[in-house]
Parts: C-alpha cells; sequence; structure tokens
C-alpha cells in the first residue's frame, strides 16, 4: 500500500490513465504533476510553481527542436526530401522490410554515426509517408523502428549520445562510491540491449507486419514530374553538413540549426520568404514536441521535489527479502516509473545512481550487475514514455498527415516491445554478471 500510495507511482500512473484516454499530453503532464505535489503534501501553487521553475532545465532542447524543424521545413521546400525519397523508393522497391531496416539504420546513425538526434525525422520521413502509403505499410511498425534506432545505441554504443550516456553512468556511479571504468558499460548494457533487438524483430515481423491502409492526403505527393538534382540542392548538403560540424565543434544543437538556415539563405537556395515560411512551419511542426518538453521538465521537477524515489526504495527493500530476481525486478520498476514520468533516460540516471548503488550493494549485487541495472533502468520509459523525444520524435514525422496517433500508434507499440524485453533481459544480466 505504501507503494501505491507513493508521490511517484500516483502521478505517473494518472499520467498514463489521462494519456491512454486521448487527453492532451500537455494537458495530462500538468495535471498528473498536481496530483503528485498534492501526495507530497504541496499545495497547489507551490506544485504550479515547481513546474513553472523546472521547465527551464528543457529550454535548450525546445529551441533546437524548433530551430532543426525550421531547417527541415527549408529542406522541403527545395525539393531535396522529395528527391531523396524517390531514391528511396528506388532502392526499396515496395519491399517493407528492407525499407524498415533502412529507416532503423538512418535512426541508429542519427545517434552514434552523426549525432543529430531525432532531427532527422520531420527532414527524411514525410516525404516518405506517400511510399508507406502505397506498400499499406503500419506506422506502427515505422514508429518501433525508429524509436528502437534512437534508444537502443545509445545503451549499447559507446560512440556518440551512447559515449555520453555511458560517461554519465560512469561519472554517477563513481560519484557514489562504486569505481568502474567507461569501457566496462557496454559489456553490462549488451544484455539488455540484446532484449531490444527481440522486440524490435517482433514487432517488425510479426506485430506489424499485417496491412493497413492510410488515405494519401498529403499536398503534391502525387506529382510526377522529373526532379533534377540543382545547385540549390548542392547548398542544402552543404547547409546539412554545416550544421552537423557546428553541432559537433559547439555541442548545440542551436547553432547548428542557426548555421545550416544561414548558410542555404547566404547561398540563395532559400529566399528570404522561403526562411520566414521556414520558420513559421518549424513551429508548427514541433511547437507542440517543444512545449512537451519543457511542461515535462517541469513535471520532473515536481517528481524529484515530492521525495517520492527515496520512500519508494526504502519500501522496496523492505519487501524484498533474499531474492535477487524479485530485487532486480523491482528496481527495474522503479526506474520505469522514474522515467516514465521524467521523460528521459539521461535526467533519470543521477536520481537513480543515488539510489541504486548503496542498494545493489546492500543486496549483493556486483559492481557490473549493478551498471546493467542502472543503465537499463534509466532506458526503461524513454520508450513508452509520452513525453519522451524517442517517441515524440517518430510521431512528429509520421503524423503529418493527422493519421498517426501519438499515444496509441507510437507510445503504447514501443512500451510494449520494448520494456517488457528491457526488463526480462536486464534482470538476467544482473542474475549472470
Amino acid at each position: 500500500m505504501e507503494i501505491l500510495l507513493n508521490p511517484v507511482v500516483v502521478a505517473v500512473i494518472v499520467m498514463i490513465i489521462l494519456c491512454l484516454a486521448r487527453m492532451n499530453v500537455i494537458l495530462s503532464l500538468i495535471i498528473a504533476a498536481l496530483v503528485g505535489g498534492a501526495m507530497a503534501n504541496k499545495s497547489l501553487e507551490e506544485s504550479i510553481n515547481l513546474l513553472i521553475q523546472g521547465m527551464g532545465d528543457n529550454a535548450k532542447t525546445a529551441l533546437s527542436y524548433l530551430l532543426l524543424g525550421a531547417f527541415a521545413v527549408a529542406i522541403e521546400k527545395t525539393g531535396a526530401a522529395l528527391l531523396l525519397a524517390r531514391k528511396v523508393t528506388q532502392i526499396t522497391k515496395g519491399k517493407k522490410g528492407i525499407l524498415l531496416l533502412g529507416i532503423t539504420s538512418l535512426a541508429c546513425a542519427s545517434q552514434n554515426l552523426i549525432p543529430v538526434h531525432i532531427a532527422f525525422i520531420p527532414i527524411v520521413i514525410p516525404p516518405l509517408l506517400h511510399l508507406m502509403n502505397k506498400m499499406n505499410l503500419d506506422r506502427r511498425a515505422a514508429a518501433t523502428a525508429l524509436t528502437f534506432g534512437l534508444k537502443a545505441p545509445y545503451i549499447m554504443i559507446p560512440v556518440g549520445f551512447g559515449l555520453v550516456f555511458h560517461n554519465l553512468i560512469q561519472e554517477q556511479m563513481t560519484a557514489n562510491k562504486l569505481a568502474i571504468e567507461t569501457n566496462q558499460i557496454w559489456k553490462a548494457l549488451f544484455i539488455p540491449g540484446l532484449g531490444m533487438i527481440v522486440g524490435l524483430l517482433f514487432a517488425l515481423f510479426i506485430s506489424y507486419r499485417k496491412a493497413r491502409v492510410y488515405k494519401n492526403i498529403l499536398p503534391n505527393e502525387e506529382k510526377e514530374e522529373e526532379l533534377k538534382f540543382e545547385k540549390k540542392h548542392l547548398f542544402t548538403l552543404l547547409a546539412a553538413i554545416i550544421a552537423f560540424v557546428v553541432q559537433l565543434i559547439t555541442d548545440s544543437l542551436v547553432l547548428g540549426a542557426i548555421a545550416a538556415l544561414i548558410t542555404m539563405f547566404a547561398t540563395r537556395a532559400i529566399t528570404w520568404k522561403v526562411l520566414n515560411e521556414s520558420v513559421n512551419g518549424g513551429i508548427a511542426m514541433m511547437g507542440f514536441v517543444a512545449i512537451v518538453m519543457l511542461v515535462a521538465a517541469g513535471f520532473g521537477n515536481v517528481i524529484r521535489e515530492t521525495q517520492g524515489a527515496g520512500q519508494l526504495v526504502e519500501a522496496i527493500q523492505s519487501s524484498i527479502g533474499h531474492s535477487k530476481v524479485i530485487a532486480a525486478t523491482l528496481m527495474l520498476v522503479l526506474g520505469l516509473f522514474l522515467t516514465l514520468g521524467i521523460g528521459t533516460s539521461f535526467g533519470t540516471v543521477p536520481i537513480l545512481a543515488a539510489l541504486f548503488c548503496p542498494l545493489g550493494e546492500s543486496l549483493g549485487f556486483s559492481t557490473m550487475a549493478i551498471v546493467a541495472l542502472l543503465g537499463t533502468a534509466a532506458a526503461l520509459g524513454d520508450a513508452g514514455s509520452p513525453a519522451s523525444d524517442s517517441t515524440l520524435g517518430p510521431t512528429a514525422g509520421l503524423n503529418v498527415d493527422g493519421q498517426h496517433d501519438h499515444i496509441w500508434d507510437t507510445c503504447v507499440p514501443t512500451f510494449l516491445h520494448f520494456n517488457i524485453p528491457l526488463i526480462i533481459f536486464g534482470v538476467i544480466a544482473a542474475l549472470v554478471l
């Protein structure tokens, strides 16, 4: 009963129920934050103030998404995205499996090889929707493929965002008196990562294999005129490269997107009018994602201030007994609830490390087993959370024509196919390491 009445658990359950009932995600997060605050004996005014204070934590991310949306619209206006879509059509030759594996590969590259995260989705996916419609491809499969690529690589591969994630785990474990080298992290997380691969294959080739019919309602998607590679497309490619380089040098998606837009305007790939239209279009495309990320940060701040996470650990510790299987499962479920609420694996690591390091040691888990539990618990919920960029990104690309529901077509499929195998394989890793 103590666990069920915990502010964190109650807030997350309220958020999930409201989202499943198709309430707007932003309203769901706000109401859930107020309920969580009330469970911790905080007034409505205190909870709202904490929500607003926390929103600043994701301000940089929100601005990045708006500017990347503008860049995506600018690319679409040059015709470069349509050229890419037709090239992909030629390569796939109408085969769903090849298209889905290609989308998965692109998403994986966005985490490790060319670390642009979700920035590629609004550029690449909307022009492919017409092709997906002709194939009668279930977009839930595409959403699963995209979320896998946004998530699995940073768990398993210590490059790009993966290196950032692994360094974060190493730093937080060391801060909590459990020393480990960064190059050991991937070895502990490889087994949980295999669980995600199993989930992906099950989704692509079993769950969503059947045809699903969509309407062709996107503008200009039936144009058949010949498109040639022009100078403006070359400058668009140059802008993308500059965005990548600036991002790597400055570690700022904001500066990368601004540099790309300036390059496109300076080389006359787009006009002044198109530049303004692109910014407006970027706000229309990614504005919802940006606002959700802001409110999610506020929600996370309320959750942290309730002190419910520490209470959860105490409740779990008292109910575990001597079973490592039960202990590992409950620790992962705790991570699932925290990440579902906060919406980011990276943001959850410092919270979980402070709880898992002493708890894991007291339960007799090895350092590598604690790494597996910490990394898996942080990753849990990133897939399936209504407030995670790993779900918001795919929806932003797949719902351009209004035929892809964020909760039922992205969050629920990714939750089922990734969180369940992550828990199973995470427990296995904790027991064998």
